[in-house]
């Protein structure tokens, strides 16, 4: 009798097993993996250890098959640095850039893309409009800086469109197409100090 219901129970196990194995119709990636709305997230790129980048969206959807996080109804999204006093930390942050995009994808490198933005560069007082395209989207990659198809810059030391740019946190051009058109103010009437605009006196 016991030989009878080790028996039965081996196929019942093994029928379990193979149904477990057969595949799911209809399922697909979007299916796959996490969804939360109304969350506050905290990104610690490991490419850049120094800055944090915090955000508020309303939906947050997160794909491990292809290893992407993807914000939505985003209403608020920074970058801040750890403040050091002669180079050591202090345990305070400093908000070094603001991003403002409908959506953004984020993948398991923590670079981040989407069709456009607006960054902010706050120690720089520097506003700029990037647009990319479906095969060429609006790049941040941590510890370098940020690639857009189209750039406009408003800033009270440069000002214009640059087409094809890269550039850093640090509001430095790494490259752009000679195509763009920018320009430096000879006689500026404005500075940035603190964040903020301030006019020349």
């Amino acid at each position: 009798m016991q030989k009878v219901g080790l028996y039965a129970l081996v196929g019942i196990m093994a029928f379990a097993l193979i149904f477990a194995l057969l595949p799911t119709p209809g399922l697909d990636a979007s299916q796959s993996g996490a969804r939360l709305s109304g969350v506050q997230l905290r990104l610690y790129p490991s490419g850049d250890p120094d800055a944090t980048w915090r955000f508020r969206a309303a939906d947050v959807r997160n794909d491990p098959l292809n290893g992407l996080t993807t914000l939505t109804g985003i209403t608020e999204g920074q970058r801040l640095l750890k403040e050091r006093v002669q180079g050591r930390f202090t345990g305070r942050e400093i908000l070094d850039a603001t991003l403002a995009t409908q959506e953004l994808a984020i993948d398991a490198q923590d670079t981040m893309t989407t069709r456009q933005a607006r960054i902010t560069l706050v120690q720089q007082c520097a506003d700029i409009d990037l647009r990319g395209t479906e095969q060429t989207p609006v790049k941040i990659e941590q510890g370098q800086g940020f690639s857009a198809t189209e750039a406009k810059i408003d800033s009270t030391s440069l000002t214009g469109t640059i087409r094809d740019l890269k550039m850093t946190f640090g509001f430095s051009i790494l490259d752009s197409s000679p195509n763009s058109r920018y320009s430096v103010p000879l006689d500026p009437t404005e500075t940035c100090r603190d964040g903020k605009r301030v006019p020349l006196t």
